[in-house]
């Protein structure tokens, strides 16, 4: 399944159907042949699915078109400040058209309108309601790092994201019912009961209610490595299981006849795999818990049959039952730091448990953590590209007090509820204060400097060679070569950065949607010129001066740049550019400046924007043999927004490179006729996202330039790059690339010259959007001859 995941095209559906059938026939023969039938089933039936998913999804002719739509709220509506998301599976379309939605599941957003609000309370999981949508198919930004929401969309089965049109029209069918409307209740009585300091961790850890934690939870959870303790874990589902399982002991011998019916052993296997499964599906199945109950039902099936079974075979028939009911789970990251995090712990603890005693439990425990670390960091660095220092000391507080103090009054609390409205109030409560005696523990240890551990994107083999470093370190004492096996963990940990040599540069365009971001990078330094846009408003209630962390919305500073400057191992910037005062330039810096402190930041005079310094022309200053100048615009220029922009020559041993944020034609006449000479280059960042006001033929003739690169959104308002742009550069011998069909843009100026890589292009994947909705997006920017 992996392998057919990282082919850059799927294979033809037709010829998938015989490889199965082949791969089938042979998993089934007694000789070695069975493992070649496993490959081709896992490879034929991966790609089925994958191919199925991907035909799921909006067709083209249905994007930026409005489709009313009938169907059930699935999962946890989100409510934020200015905006609502939710889960629509679709049962019925009023047009024909849009037929082929039924039975998709769309990614929804509510926007907060004077119609809209009175409404939100009414939407939750498990209601239907009728909604009229602008949908388009999943499309996300493509850059350094881990972060893919194509490939999230995929493993989701995602069909189309949208939001709320004309909400007046939006009406509900039916009211909530189901499992996920029982918990949206129970979370609701959880808020009213519990102080509202401490009741979204009850929530949490009660129902796997995540809604309520803030981004800065999510900071210090990350911070510490306590992530995957917050919500419901595979821990606590074996908790529960073991609680049903006492319960029936303690009944069959209350009762000794029932032994007459069903064994002992066996109903305490029965009843566990009850409670599990049941647990598991009133806190949202999430998938370390799915793991845990297959595990569980491998082991009662066992049972009951009366057979051995070991943890590595229950472990392996839940990781198989899982796949073959849903391959797409190899795309996510839960799937492997679940089997994987059971599957160190079994291989390396095959004893826990046969001895008693407090020092052998607390032995075990430091043991299963360790072998936890230190064999999970490789997939934590790869698939999220960093790592926690702190992670290993407050696990040691958090497992136990968390999962054997705060998760089970939690529980009981719920339980209580269930029972009679109003009696679980007080265990809640009790959970909530045991919960807050760690916190500030944990808050104390994720400001430390040393608590997070931001790590460059690795090179493909890093991950083998790290896994092989972790086993040969956990063989038994006395293993030779383990000092030689830890240097195999350097291609992950220290990976090489590829940085430009002396007097060379390299620039990388980022993918931010409609705005504009660029690193400059020389041999020791790097410049940020611009940070992409914000796009939100305050909160209610809140005034203009408000902080941006105080705003709902997608804050590209913080949720695309930084994670891309971490990836591509920059630690600090020794400078930045706010080429202007527009949201879709500056809307990301406070995000930026907060994570990275800068020594100095440039931005137009006027601009308004604190602690920057004025970005007159003939700046100057030089870095490894790179010369940075701003060029525009002069002293005693007043600020008149886009025309005002800082443009930055950038000028290397080996060519040079034009950053001009939005300038239109005037100013770049202007500067032909200032200062022509100096718009000689070898790559420009073309204006204002290639609009038609911009790219005056005068310009495009004066640079010269090599490379044309366009930072634009798929499917932007505007419609940028405009067509009479993107030819006036063609004409003039440019090659055009563009961040909305290429993904991040990197030109390399060094001995070789100027050389041109584009993400989606040099890291192709199979769930790719850019090659349909790229067609689409040139279908309508054609012009006739």
């Amino acid at each position: 399944m992996v392998a057919c995941a990282c082919l850059p095209v799927l294979p033809p559906w037709p010829l998938l159907i015989p490889l199965l059938l082949i791969g089938s026939a042979l998993w089934f023969r007694p000789d070695r042949s069975r493992v070649l039938g496993a490959l081709l089933t896992g490879f034929s039936l991966f790609g089925l699915h994958a191919a199925h998913a991907l035909a799921q999804q909006l067709a083209p002719e249905l994007e930026r078109q409005d489709v009313v739509v009938s169907g059930r709220i699935v999962e946890l509506p989100d409510h934020e400040d200015g905006r609502m998301r939710f889960h629509l599976r679709v049962e019925e379309t009023a047009s024909p058209r849009s037929a082929s939605l039924r039975g998709r599941l769309l990614q929804v957003a509510w926007y907060d309108t004077e119609e809209s609000v009175s409404q939100w309370k009414r939407v939750t999981s498990g209601s239907r309601w009728r909604f009229a949508l602008r949908l388009r198919a999943p499309r996300g930004l493509r850059n350094p790092g881990p972060l893919d929401s194509e490939k999230t969309a995929l493993a989701r089965g995602i069909a189309a994201t949208g939001y709320v049109r004309n909400p007046h029209l939006a009406r509900q069918l039916a009211p909530a019912t189901g499992v996920d409307a029982w918990r949206e209740r129970m979370s609701a009585r959880i808020a009213e009961t519990v102080p509202a300091s401490s009741s979204r961790f009850v929530q949490a850890l009660a129902l796997g209610d995540t809604r309520a934690l803030s981004d800065e939870d999510w900071d210090v959870l990350r911070a510490v490595g306590t992530t995957h303790l917050i919500a419901i874990s595979g821990f606590h589902v074996g908790m529960i299981a073991v609680l049903f399982a006492w319960l029936a002991a303690i009944m069959w011998r209350v009762f000794p006849r029932l032994a007459l019916r069903v064994p002992r052993p066996q109903a305490m296997a029965g009843a566990a795999l009850f409670g599990a499964a049941g647990y598991a599906a009133a806190s949202g199945l999430a998938l370390p818990t799915l793991r845990t109950v297959l595990m569980i039902a491998v082991v009662v099936s066992a049972r009951l049959l009366r057979r051995p079974v070991r943890v590595v075979d229950a472990l392996a028939l839940a990781a198989l039952v899982m796949l073959l009911f849903d391959p797409m789970a190899v795309l996510t990251a839960g799937f492997w730091l679940s089997f994987a995090g059971v599957a160190w712990l079994a291989w390396c603890l095959p004893q826990s448990g046969a001895a008693s005693g407090s020092k052998r439990i607390v032995g075990d425990f430091l043991s299963a953590q360790s072998v936890a670390t230190l064999g999970l960091l490789p997939l934590t660095v790869v698939l999220f590209g960093q790592a926690s220092l702190a992670g290993p000391f407050a696990n040691l507080v958090a497992i136990p007090w968390w999962s054997l103090v705060v998760v089970p009054l939690s529980l009981l609390g719920t339980a209580l509820e269930v029972i009679h409205a109003g009696w679980g109030g007080g265990a809640w409560r009790g959970a909530a204060w045991c919960f807050d005696l760690t916190w500030p523990l944990f808050t104390t240890l994720a400001e430390s400097r040393f608590a997070l551990w931001w790590l460059p994107e690795p090179r493909g083999f890093a991950l083998p060679l790290a896994l092989l470093g972790a086993f040969w370190c956990l063989l038994p004492r006395g293993t030779p070569g383990k000092a030689l096996a830890a240097l195999l963990w350097l291609p992950l940990l220290w990976p090489d950065r590829g940085l430009p040599k002396k007097g060379e540069a390299e620039f990388v365009i980022l993918d931010v949607g409609q705005g504009l971001s660029v690193l400059v990078r020389t041999a020791g330094h790097s410049l940020l010129y611009d940070m992409g846009p914000f796009s939100g408003r305050p909160a209610r209630g809140c005034a203009g001066a408000c902080e941006r962390v105080r705003m709902a919305g997608f804050d590209t500073g913080e949720r695309v740049v930084l994670p891309a400057l971490h990836a591509l191992g920059v630690r600090r910037l020794d400078a930045a550019v706010v080429s202007h005062g527009d949201n879709d330039h500056a809307g990301g810096f406070p995000a930026v400046r907060r994570a990275m402190p800068m020594p100095v930041a440039y931005a137009p005079e006027g601009v308004g924007i604190v602690g920057t310094r004025a970005c007159h022309a003939g700046t100057a200053w030089e870095w490894e043999g790179v010369r940075f100048r701003f060029l525009h615009p002069p002293p005693h220029f007043p600020y008149l927004g886009n025309e005002s922009s800082c443009v930055l020559r950038v000028e290397t041993r080996h060519g040079a490179a034009l950053l001009v944020g939005d300038i239109g034609e005037v100013v770049e006449r202007d500067l032909v006729r200032r200062d022509a000479a100096s718009l000689r280059a070898e790559m420009v960042v073309v204006a204002h996202h290639g609009s038609r006001e911009s790219s005056d033929p005068a310009f495009v003739a004066a640079t010269g330039a090599r490379f044309a690169l366009v930072s634009a959104g798929y499917g932007n308002r505007y419609r940028h790059p405009h067509p009479s742009a993107v030819r006036r550069w063609r004409e003039a011998g440019a090659t055009v690339a563009a961040t909305l069909d290429g993904g991040a843009l990197r030109v390399r100026m060094g001995e070789e010259g100027a050389t041109l890589e584009a993400r989606r292009r040099s890291q192709p994947r199979l769930w790719d959007a850019a090659r349909r909705q790229l067609r689409l997006s040139l279908e309508d920017s054609e012009e006739p001859e």
